[in-house]
């Protein structure tokens, strides 16, 4: 039983290390603002979860495992809001998002 739960930690740490790095690249790489928001909120979220997770599986069930899953909720609904905050300020201030009108019909 301690090898699946081995098993299962390391999936989640990789795949959340996975998606952490996908969206620190998608930061450098996206070419504007908005999808710059977009691309670090929702794996920055997603690879958080994953790595808590994991560290779920580790602690077993213990007091720890349960402030785990209060800083997993937390970072559930802060994470998301604090982008839609950015977003509503940048937007507030001016800063129009790049649309590309070739695509446009």
């Amino acid at each position: 039983m301690d090898y699946l739960i081995d098993i299962l930690t390391w999936v989640f740490l990789i795949a959340g290390s996975f998606f952490s790095i996908v969206g620190g690249i998608g930061i450098l790489r996206m070419p504007e603002f908005y999808s710059r928001l977009h691309g670090g909120g929702v794996t920055d979220t997603l690879g958080a979860a994953l790595i808590i997770f994991a560290l779920m599986f580790q602690t077993g069930l213990t007091l720890a495992t349960l402030k785990l899953a209060m800083i997993l909720f937390f970072l559930l609904v802060v994470s998301p809001s604090s982008c839609h905050a950015l977003a509503k300020s940048a937007v507030n201030q001016g800063l129009n998002p790049i649309v590309d009108k070739s695509e446009t019909s």
